[in-house]
């Protein structure tokens, strides 16, 4: 069989022919015999006996053509794939099936998507912004303090609300003199300057002491819900009790208790490297997101709309993984959030568009670099996927085609391409240059 045509018919969208000749058509035919001749009756032969072409002549030639060329369908598909010099986009489709009235042969006519044409601009020696790292003291006491908040305490007192404590509250809100939907709660614990509550609600109950009732005169915000925006309300409060959070000494036994470590020298040096490398892979990401911008921003392509939606079914589904893994359901999500799937969905459109850009370029790249992968390269990464999803590597390879692995493999060594060639610029050097 051969490649008769491939036409582009619009966009993305390409015919293609594929010329089955006599020889492998017969051959088929040949083959569905021998392998339904056993069930067929003929009179005077035993079953399994009858010759071809008598069973064709009882009944009908075209007995055994549906299966032949079902049987071909596969080397059809191999031969579009191989002999076209489009990518396809998933697998062509028959769109037809002429057999000629002769059996000289078999025309499979194929309708297919395949990936845009791409034209991008200058992708080596492209200049981004990587400011220099540093992490400041008072990022670490920052950060100590925050593990302190972890590991603190709470104490009841018997002493006035003051800032930052926890004030256990009984209160009922009031709006033209009558109780409103959401306003009333038993023994809630609110801290202090957490600004949990409408302005000016827990600034009022500073100073207040245990068993003491208060009425508070307030102002909903503008921003807040519709049916109280911008209205005046009446909270009854009665505290029902004070709480302190007592924080820990900073020192070397807290360190001890902690962390691996024995004193606070050495854990604030931990703390720093860490919030060093943190600060670093996200000014790499920066960067790294600049350039492809800049990649971006000087290609050209008609962007197929069958590439668009793809990436947001993934999107989507990455999104329910990352819900279902917090033990929620993503229908309930979204409603809680009132937003529709549909709608939720065509949310993600334009980030899908950019994602698809991105692959779209680097798969550029790549053929421009003459990138190839090895078998190596494919076996590795099979293993990496099987480790991280602690499955057997055949599974993965049962479910995760080889040549999204290659292409995958080959869209990072494009980025390693334009990474390891691109001009790095500290935004901070030049502005100190300006000054000057």
């Amino acid at each position: 069989m051969n490649l008769k045509k491939c036409e582009k018919t619009e966009k993305c969208e390409a015919e293609i022919v594929i010329e089955v000749n006599p020889e492998e058509f017969q051959s088929a035919i040949s083959k569905v015999y021998i392998k339904n001749r056993s069930r067929i009756s003929v009179p005077g032969f035993r079953k399994g006996k009858a010759p071809r072409k008598i069973i064709e002549k009882m009944y009908g030639e075209s007995i055994f053509h549906t299966d032949a060329l079902e049987m071909l369908v596969p080397d059809v598909l191999k031969c579009a794939n191989d002999e076209s010099e489009l990518k396809f986009f998933g697998q062509p489709q028959i769109k037809d099936i002429d057999i000629r009235s002769d059996n000289s042969g078999v025309d499979f006519i194929l309708t297919a998507s395949h990936y845009p044409e791409v034209t991008i601009g200058e992708y080596k020696g492209l200049p981004a912004a990587k400011p220099d790292v540093e992490v400041s003291d008072s990022e670490i006491e920052g950060e100590m303090d925050t593990i302190r908040d972890r590991n603190s305490r709470i104490e009841k007192v018997d002493r006035p609300v003051a800032d930052g404590d926890i004030a256990v509250i009984d209160f009922e809100g009031f709006m033209d003199g009558a109780p409103f939907e959401g306003g009333e709660g038993k023994a809630y614990s609110l801290t202090i300057g957490s600004g949990k509550f409408i302005p000016g609600f827990e600034e009022k109950l500073i100073g207040m002491s245990p068993g003491e009732e208060r009425e508070l005169e307030l102002m909903f915000p503008d921003e807040y819900e519709e049916s109280l925006a911008g209205k005046p309300v009446l909270f009854k409060v009665k505290l029902n009790e004070v709480k302190e959070k007592i924080l820990p000494d900073l020192d070397d036994e807290f360190v001890k208790d902690v962390s691996e470590f024995d004193t606070l020298d050495e854990y604030k040096e931990d703390i720093r490297n860490r919030l060093t490398t943190a600060k670093q892979a996200n000014t790499s990401e920066e960067f790294e997101n600049e350039l492809l911008g800049k990649i971006v921003d000087s290609m050209e392509v008609d962007l197929p709309n069958f590439l668009v939606e793809s990436q947001m079914d993934k999107s989507v589904n990455s999104f329910e993984r990352q819900v279902t893994s917090y033990g929620m359901s993503p229908a309930d999500y979204l409603k809680n959030m009132n937003v529709t799937p549909e709608v939720f969905r065509e949310s993600t459109r334009a980030d899908s568009e950019y994602q698809v850009k991105i692959s779209l370029a680097l798969d550029k790249i790549a053929e421009l670099e003459g990138v190839v992968v090895s078998s190596e390269e494919i076996e590795d990464e099979y293993k990496k996927i099987a480790e991280n999803l602690r499955v057997e590597i055949e599974k993965i390879k049962e479910t995760v085609a080889e040549e999204i692995v290659i292409d995958d493999i080959k869209r990072r060594h494009a980025l390693d391409i334009v990474l390891s060639n691109a001009v790095e610029e500290n935004p901070e050097s030049e502005t100190l240059k300006g000054e000057l």
